[in-house]
């Protein structure tokens, strides 16, 4: 059984703008080093950094390792920026939301990251939690803390600190662990791959012109309401952006698929429209939602977004059985199953699309030539005597 974490982390504290610039001064002459944040978004477009946490081990120190929690609330952190533009491994755990507060906080990510989380995701932990990384890898249960907590209050509590501190304690033991096993069975590529495809991953407002995409009915729109709903999305996006609150508190999805359907032109027609409320029919923001109708309706439409409609008829009943196949090779590769292919994956490539994952790298190896041996008649999918579904030569 995983130990209790004992009581008390020793940790720095750094909220001067000079420490900072000592910090990263001292960090650029490491290797690597463990990063973390807290940050909060809720009533916000752009997260609010609310404290980064970062452990590394000095060099020459073979037994002590030094461990800081930082306060941005005041400090300019595009100090980083230095240490993100060099060669040193930030080791990370779930790096997704931290990379989207850096991008905005920092300006930069790091070069090059390792992602604990993904990591664990190849050698059999599925998409493991750092509580069950530190349970499985170290050995320690770290203690409770408060997930719900204000990051953004002033001062923070010991019990706020203890639980921070925790996040980036073992990440570099975790990835000393991670990477002797992804070696031994040949997978530190794939691994390293899979992180670089996080790292590089368009972050919220990169593209206000695709967010359009993210509407949940948007197949459902003619070519002219695909144009408004494009126009309006992105006015919604870069609203958002601009007064710093989430888009859902700008417009309502449904409010963007109504005007889009209606493609209303005067106040009148907009407030018949669904999903509309007093809110949107109101001082300028009413003529900014015309506005917006207006561009989409003098746009070309763009193109419908990608789904299995758009697939070769006789390739679909394809894809119930390759999801299968695919299921289970994760369970005997010991990859959590969404890390090898997502139905999105396996359609993208039975369409023969550009960018599809399945076609290069890893997932290729794995995964591609047997896909594609399989809808052309070379291969068939057979139960073992131990009931495994295998892909057999024809």
């Amino acid at each position: 059984m995983a130990e209790q974490r004992p009581p008390h982390i020793d940790f720095g504290w750094i909220d001067s703008q000079d420490g900072l610039v000592e910090l990263v001064d001292e960090l650029l002459e490491m290797p690597r080093y463990a990063l973390d944040t807290e940050f909060h978004r809720e009533r916000t477009y752009f997260p609010k950094l609310a404290l980064i946490q970062i452990a590394w081990w000095p060099e020459g120190t073979n037994d002590k390792q030094e461990l800081v929690l930082i306060d941005p609330l005041e400090l300019d952190v595009s100090e980083f920026g230095r240490l993100f533009d060099t060669d040193s491994l930030c080791v990370i755990h779930a790096a997704q939301q931290d990379l989207d507060v850096l991008t905005h906080a920092v300006g930069s990510v790091p070069n090059r990251m390792f992602d604990t989380q993904i990591a664990g995701g190849f050698v059999g932990y599925g998409t493991p939690s750092l509580v069950s990384l530190l349970q499985g890898e170290v050995g320690i249960t770290p203690a409770k803390g408060d997930r719900l907590t204000d990051w953004l209050h002033r001062p923070l509590t010991d019990n706020q600190c203890q639980y921070a501190a925790a996040d980036v304690e073992y990440l570099l033991d975790v990835h000393d662990r991670l990477v002797a096993k992804l070696e031994e069975m040949g997978r530190l590529g794939w691994a390293e791959e899979a992180c670089e495809e996080l790292r590089t991953r368009p972050v919220s407002g990169a593209n206000p012109s695709d967010s359009w995409l993210r509407l949940k009915d948007a197949r459902s729109l003619r070519p002219k309401g695909r144009a408004i709903a494009q126009s309006l999305a992105a006015w919604r996006e870069e609203r958002a952006m601009r007064v710093d609150i989430p888009v859902r508190q700008v417009l309502p999805d449904l409010a963007i698929l109504g005007a889009s359907q209606r493609g209303p032109s005067t106040l009148k027609e907009l407030r018949q429209a669904r999903g509309i409320d007093d809110r949107h029919t109101k001082g300028g923001i009413a003529q900014e939602i015309l506005d917006a109708v207006e561009r989409g309706k003098n746009a070309p439409p763009p193109d419908a977004p990608k789904s299995t409609d758009d697939l070769d008829r006789n390739l679909r009943p394809a894809i119930t059985l390759i999801s299968a196949w695919v299921s289970q090779m994760a369970r005997d590769e010991k990859i959590d199953t969404t890390m090898l292919a997502t139905r999105a994956d396996i359609v993208s490539l039975l369409r023969d699309d550009d960018d599809a994952r399945l076609a290069s790298g890893w997932r290729e190896e794995l995964l591609g030539q047997g896909i594609r041996d399989l809808v052309s008649g070379k291969a068939g999918l057979t139960f073992d005597p131990q009931g495994r579904l295998t892909l057999m030569p024809v």
